[in-house]
């Protein structure tokens, strides 16, 4: 199956799996939410934590790089937190609409961007912890770390299992 090509992925789900175009819609809509969800809470609540920072004691005494990296880290995470919620306001404004289809393609995408985002950001709290509570070459590497890791894990993997034959 290649889904890079939607329409044999189609054929293939009409075949295999005896799928109508709107079943298999309906299926990915599905799975998709049930992603989201899994993301949605640890998302906000990351956000929520970064936004309470600066409201911190020692927050006054980190370096003015720190500073910067903590700024990219919260418009990293509250973009992702758009990202990932995005796809309710669009299915809102499309239910009833019959755009199944590009409400799909287009939650699939925000997806897509929501986790990225989500992996910058978390690759930044661990370079503002590990910082704060290390020093600065703890936190240059503890953030390399986390971001190979998300690379890896988020990135380089599934696209591997893309590639693979079955």
């Amino acid at each position: 199956m290649d889904v890079d090509h939607p329409e044999r992925d189609q054929q293939w789900n009409r075949r295999e799996r005896g799928e109508t175009e709107l079943e298999r819609l309906d299926r990915n809509w599905a799975s998709l939410l049930q992603e989201l969800r899994v993301v949605q809470t640890g998302v906000q609540l990351l956000t929520g934590f970064l936004l309470t920072l600066p409201f911190q004691t020692r927050f006054d005494v980190m370096s003015q790089p720190i500073r910067v990296v903590y700024l990219v880290t919260v418009g990293c995470s509250v973009a992702a937190t758009v990202f990932l919620i995005a796809p309710v306001g669009m299915h809102r404004l499309l239910f009833r609409r019959h755009r199944l289809s590009v409400l799909v393609a287009a939650a699939h995408r925000c997806a897509y961007g929501g986790l990225l985002l989500l992996g910058l950001a978390l690759t930044g709290v661990t370079v503002i912890i590990f910082d704060a509570v290390a020093g600065v070459a703890a936190g240059v590497i503890a953030g390399a770390c986390a971001l190979a890791l998300f690379a890896v894990s988020w990135l380089l993997v599934p696209l591997l299992l893309r590639t693979r034959q079955v």
